[in-house]
């Protein structure tokens, strides 16, 4: 066996650290450069899985100078970072007739699906069907309490009276009431500040 053989140097205790680099790797590919290629690095646009081998040193310049678009116009580049989201993959209209918008609005009964062109009753409009054609069912009245029929009767109104009829008979009575409509007479004060404080209870109620 030769002594400087690579077969005989890795027999050694401490091989050549070297020599083993320059055995396993290729040398590095920057001009005027022997050191080993251990660090790959792209080749680029359109030619994926291929690799330049540089040493360290090398491998960093070519990192700071490397551009994958390279004399691609930007809307190319726009292009490519969108589809980069998705990975490159199709992706397709989705929510409420999603066939429609890719069709361009036109629809047909192939394009609707089988069953489409069923209908199904719903009498409790759960889907929607009907809402416009039947009214919904109004609210069960609650039942008037005792102070709020007390306010009410403070503003000259029955039971029944909406918050459009309190709200209106509180500016009524406010104006009617007010010292600066009556000449300055402040006999009214009394009856205003009731009015104003039923008025007040039934907006809080919920009434007005």
């Amino acid at each position: 066996m030769k002594l400087d053989s690579k077969f005989f140097d890795r027999l050694r205790v401490k091989p050549d650290q070297n020599r083993l680099l320059r055995d396993a790797c290729p040398t590095c590919e920057w001009d005027g450069c022997k050191e080993p290629g251990l660090y790959p690095a792209p080749k680029g646009r359109g030619q994926e899985g291929k690799y330049h081998r540089y040493c360290i040193e090398h491998v960093r310049q070519y990192n700071k100078t490397y551009n994958y678009f390279a004399g691609v116009p930007d809307d190319e580049v726009i292009k490519h970072q969108k589809a980069d989201t998705v990975g490159h993959r199709p992706t397709w209209s989705l929510g409420v007739n999603g066939w429609g918008k890719q069709r361009g609005g036109k629809t047909s009964a192939s394009a609707r699906g089988f069953a489409y062109g069923f209908t199904t009753h719903d009498p409790f409009g759960v889907f929607g069907q009907g809402a416009d054609k039947k009214e919904k069912p109004k609210e069960p009245e609650r039942p008037i309490r005792r102070l709020e029929r007390k306010c009410l009767r403070q503003l000259d109104l029955e039971d029944s009276a909406s918050k459009a009829d309190i709200k209106a008979r509180f500016k009524q009575l406010v104006k009617r009431l007010h010292p600066d409509q009556n000449g300055g007479d402040r006999r009214s004060e009394d009856k205003l500040r009731e009015v104003i404080q039923a008025y007040n209870y039934l907006r809080q109620a919920g009434l007005a």
